[in-house]
């Protein structure tokens, strides 16, 4: 594993401090409080999320920033599209890696914007009518019900190109660089995301309704973008091969526990709980976990999926307490 320094995080700094008897704890001094403090208090193990979110926040706005060319009715689209309120579960991700695998977070910044902005792309393109047909999206309408379906699409067109030159000019190792725009030309092509999205929709239509055509849809269009977010935030953290290898072992599984999750949510949650329609796949006959196995046993299948996904990243040891904590939201949140 790589052991260069991680840096201060983002209004983190990680600090040992003894407790009764002896034993050390790490606390975390947030914006010059401490754990200990109610204000501002960020868990010592646990969320430390939410002091990176402004970070990503910041840097997707600053990504926004192209010339007076860009129509300005498209360009409102892009932001509508990028900025809309997240978890920023991918972004988040490619920084846990650069960080477990003993990097800088600020280095893994430019495949944290380039990742989301491809996940942004690909949700304005599932939501329109000749796909997903989706008017509702992160608690608020669709681009394409927001604009109109021509700046839709053209906008989730602009976030490809978009991504590819965020990569391009923000990581200065060219051969770095390269090294993150094909893994992310992979994982957001034919064989992965666009694929992925191509063989949901015809499974609509019928044929066989199988765990193997159901897994290998969603490896391709969700877990292919998690799996690359990982990645890339571990080669732009200075993993090793080992490193990297552990990294996919922990990824492949998340992101498919991530797909099982969200069919068990769309099957049991309200619309104001996800932010989006719910019961709309079981309804246009979509291939889905709860209704190929039942709700019981996708849920238990999420959880046994999330165990091989932190048992992979153990060889990382602490560094990699967060992409366990990852594992954990995954598994537990309900939108």
């Amino acid at each position: 594993m790589s052991h260069a320094s991680s840096g201060l995080r983002p209004a983190v700094q990680a600090e040992a401090r003894a407790e009764p008897g002896g034993k050390s704890r790490e606390t975390e001094v947030v914006a010059g409080r401490t754990a200990g403090d109610t204000k501002g208090r960020v868990e010592a193990v646990g969320n430390r999320w939410d002091a990176w979110l402004p970070l990503i926040e910041q840097a997707l706005t600053d990504a926004c920033g192209w010339g007076v060319d860009c129509p300005t009715r498209l360009g409102e689209a892009i932001r509508y599209s990028l900025l809309a309120p997240g978890k920023r579960i991918r972004p988040v991700l490619a920084l846990m890696a650069a960080e477990a695998v003993g990097g800088q977070i600020e280095a893994a910044l430019p495949g944290a914007v380039a990742v989301e902005m491809i996940h942004a792309y690909s949700l304005v393109h599932d939501d329109l009518p000749a796909m997903d047909d989706d008017d509702l999206r992160r608690g608020r309408p669709t681009t394409h019900i927001a604009f109109d379906e021509a700046t839709a699409i053209l906008a989730g067109d602009s976030l490809i190109p978009l991504a590819f030159e965020h990569l391009a000019t923000r990581v200065e190792q060219p051969g770095l660089a390269i090294a993150c725009i094909r893994r992310l030309a992979f994982a957001s092509g034919p064989q992965s995301l666009v694929g992925g999205q191509a063989e949901d929709l015809a499974a609509e239509s019928g044929g066989e309704q199988t765990l193997a055509r159901l897994e290998a849809i969603h490896r391709r269009k969700t877990g292919a973008l998690i799996d690359a977010a990982v990645e890339i935030g571990g080669l732009l953290g200075g993993g090793t091969p080992a490193d990297l290898a552990a990294l996919a072992s922990y990824s492949r599984p998340l992101g498919l526990a991530f797909q099982v999750v969200d069919d068990c949510l769309d099957h049991s949650a309200e619309d104001t709980e996800l932010g989006k329609r719910t019961g709309k796949d079981m309804a246009r006959g979509k291939l889905t976990y709860p209704g190929l196995m039942g709700l019981d046993a996708a849920q238990h299948y999420a959880e046994t999926l999330i165990d091989q996904a932190i048992g992979a990243i153990a060889v990382l040891g602490n560094d990699a307490s967060r992409l366990k904590w990852m594992a954990e939201f995954v598994r537990d949140r309900t939108r």
